[in-house]
């Protein structure tokens, strides 16, 4: 991460073939949250279509050359943070994925919030800290959502990341649904 100032810490993605539990989750997880995807791209009046299955959305991911899988381990010491982001690898992109704390907070590490933040129009940002313990997850948007506004729905861009470990050591996990090429 801190040699493309992406913060400090470490990631390690997935490789094929992944563990059954982590593509059992990817593949359940994107089935449920498909018809979101395509009822946000509606909203804010987007071409984007996202087909019901994950095997036909990563066939799109292909065609547009993102081959390589997405769901990756993250693991922060005392010191340790993620800048702001958008999880991005591509053309192609799932406007949600999920993440998991594998550690517990109080005994495994203290601090490391996982921070969202909407960008939104002609206003100052507005940020969230959200605390997970081990087991718990969220979907989250990763790159933009829809905001209802005076003339319907907008586009609010949405940046994520983690604040600093203040002590311990904090493993979480993320699946981002489009591959990356």
């Amino acid at each position: 991460m801190e040699r493309h100032q992406y913060g400090v810490g470490e990631y390690k993605y997935f490789a094929r073939p992944m563990p059954h539990l982590v593509e059992d989750l990817r593949v359940t997880m994107y089935r449920e949250l498909a018809a979101t995807a395509n009822r946000w791209a509606e909203r804010m009046r987007s071409r984007d279509s996202f087909p019901p299955s994950l095997a036909e959305f990563l066939k799109v991911c292909a065609a547009a050359g993102q081959i390589k899988p997405t769901p990756l381990i993250l693991r922060y010491e005392k010191g340790g943070y993620n800048c702001l982001h958008q999880d991005l690898y591509g053309e192609v992109a799932f406007p949600l994925q999920f993440t998991c704390a594998l550690s517990q907070r109080g005994s495994d590490f203290e601090g490391g919030e996982l921070l969202l933040v909407e960008q939104r129009p002609r206003a100052q940002s507005r940020g969230e800290a959200i605390a997970l313990d081990a087991g718990e997850g969220l979907i989250f948007a990763n790159r933009f959502r829809p905001a209802p506004g005076a003339r319907g729905f907008h586009r609010v861009n949405m940046r994520h990341g983690v604040s600093t470990i203040r002590s311990g050591v904090r493993y979480a996990m993320g699946v981002i649904f489009h591959d990356a090429a």
